[in-house]
This record gives C-alpha cells, structure tokens and sequence, in this order.
C-alpha cells in the first residue's frame, strides 16, 4: 500500500484520504455503539456492589472479552492491517468475525482508519492523534479527548478505496464488513442467551447481557482507546520511531500487549510488540500457536539485529 506523504481532500492523481461524510443514520448507529456500552460501564461501579453480578455472568465476559479482543488485536490490527502474518482462508474469516464482536467497527472501515493513521502519525491528518491541538494543558486535554473516543463522532470517513482496496477485493470479508449491525447484535444478545440457559432464568439473562455484553464491550472499548490517546502521551520510548508511541506497561494484559506500542510504531509489520524482558505479549503467543497449528505462516517474528538498531537509534 502506498500512500502521499500529506493528507488531501482534492480528486487529484493521488486518491484523497476522505471519501465522503457519514449519513445520518451510520452517524447515529456509532452514538448508540459508543454511549450505550460506556453508559453501561460507568452503571456498572454502582450495581457492582451486590447486584446481579454471578460467576455465570463473569465467565461469559471473560470468554467473549478474550474472542473479541484478540479479534482486535490479531486479526483487525496485525492481520488485516499491517500483514504480520498470512493465514489460511478460515482463520482469516474467523479473525473478521471474532474483531466484529468489540463492536469497534466494520472491519474495513476499522483497517482504513488505521492505516491512515500510521500513514500520518501524529500528524495533519491522523484521525486521532492526542498532539493536533497544542501542547499546553487545556490543549493536551483537549488532544487526549479527541484521541480517546472524540474522533469517533467525527463524520469524516477514511477513503477505504485508498487505504483499503485489498480487503475491498475479498468478497469473503467484504460479506463480513457489510454484517457489521447483525454481529454487533449477536455479540450483546449471545451472551444474554447463554446466561438464560445456564442459570435457567430470565434474570440470569439479563445479567449477562448487562455484564457479559454492554460491560465487556465498554471495558474493551476504552482498553483499545487508551492506546490511541495514552500510549501517545505517557510511558518509555525504548526503540526509534517518527512518533509519540509509547509503551504504558499497566495496560499490557488487558489489551494482549497492545500497549508495548512503541515498538509498534518503530516496526509497524512485527508480529510481537512486547520484546524486551518481562513485556507480556497475549497476542503475540496466540500468533504463535496458530503458526504452531499451520493455520498461519510467514510470521514476520522481530529479529535481535533489528532490535538493536531501533534500539541505537533510539
């Protein structure tokens, strides 16, 4: 994939990183998929205390926080966009179908946004850097805002056709881009199945499509944008990149070591972020199993000799 080194919305030679605005029922569609989870999560801190909340409730969670996020994070983020592995038609589906779940977006429109943003990190045209507004407090926190969930609602759209036109030409992924709304239903109304059948009541369903459903995909919501917003403002910078990436260790379990993110930005194609000892790398290890079971292969596995000259130019 190439792209021109500024962000244009002219109908020149090179294709404009806009391709339009959001109509007004796709931009009500993310209102509901952002607000109604985060209402939700904040619902949760006082429910937490004695209400409804089983071990039913927590392992559905804990099962369709682990399918979706590293949906995210394997399939949305190494796989699709940055090519860190190749693999055979099945998982490449399933990897679709597993990062549909996080309700964080058809998986095309998810992929373009994030190309673009390494296209332009941290710069004019990056659809969420937290550095675009100054660099004062009232503009830092203004930036991370926008970086965290503020562009969301922005109702400027990627070019796909530009940043996206592999994933354009898979009929297989477009079918799954195009369910984007059906997913987002399973991923909310599965779970509030499962908790029904396996507490044998109407209330266990209900807990489980608050906690299972609306909670998990809020919690996992604001994990993944913390990567945009504070892996961009705090933490160690170990390895050279043309950015403000940064790891932020707190954060490595719960995002399957997405937060080792400097070292992304340093070599966006590798298919391990935490690579200094003692980084946890969820994602990376599940990568490895797949290869392992030969459903993935041509893994781009970081070398030493790489390492050291990130490292030295650092």
């Amino acid at each position: 994939m190439t792209v021109a080194d500024t962000p244009t919305r002219s109908t020149g030679s090179a294709r404009p990183i806009l391709e339009g605005r959001r109509g007004l029922a796709p931009q009500i569609s993310v209102y509901v998929f952002v607000i109604l989870p985060l209402a939700a999560l904040v619902a949760a801190i006082p429910f937490a205390w004695g209400w409804g909340l089983t071990w039913i409730d927590i392992a559905i969670a804990l099962v369709f926080y682990v399918t979706s996020g590293l949906g995210i994070t394997v399939g949305y983020h190494r796989y699709f966009t940055h090519g860190s592995f190749k693999a055979k038609r099945p998982l490449r589906i399933a990897l679709a179908l597993a990062g549909s779940l996080a309700m964080q977006g058809p998986v095309i429109t998810w992929v373009a946004d994030h190309r673009r943003h390494h296209a332009f990190s941290d710069k004019e045209g990056d659809p969420h850097s937290p550095w675009l507004f100054g660099t004062g407090p009232a503009a830092l926190a203004k930036g991370f805002w926008h970086s965290h969930m503020g562009w969301l609602f922005d109702r400027d759209q990627t070019n796909r056709e530009r940043f996206t036109p592999d994933l354009l030409a898979d009929r297989d992924i477009l079918r799954v881009d195009r369910l984007f709304v059906t997913w987002s239903v399973a991923t909310l109304l599965v779970p509030a199945a499962l908790g029904g059948l396996l507490s044998w009541s109407w209330w266990g369903a209900l807990t489980a499509f608050f906690w299972a459903g609306l909670v998990r995909v809020g919690l996992l919501h604001h994990v993944t944008w913390s990567i945009n917003s504070i892996c961009h403002m705090i933490g160690d910078q170990p390895f050279a990149a043309r950015d403000h990436s940064r790891n932020v260790w707190p954060l490595a379990v719960l995002s399957f070591g997405e937060s080792w993110h400097n070292l992304h930005h340093a070599d966006p194609t590798c298919a391990r972020h935490g690579v200094q000892r003692g980084q946890v790398d969820i994602s990376a290890r599940v990568i490895w199993a797949f290869e392992k079971l030969g459903w993935a292969h041509s893994v781009r596995w970081p070398t030493q000799r790489r390492l050291e000259k990130l490292a030295r130019a650092a």
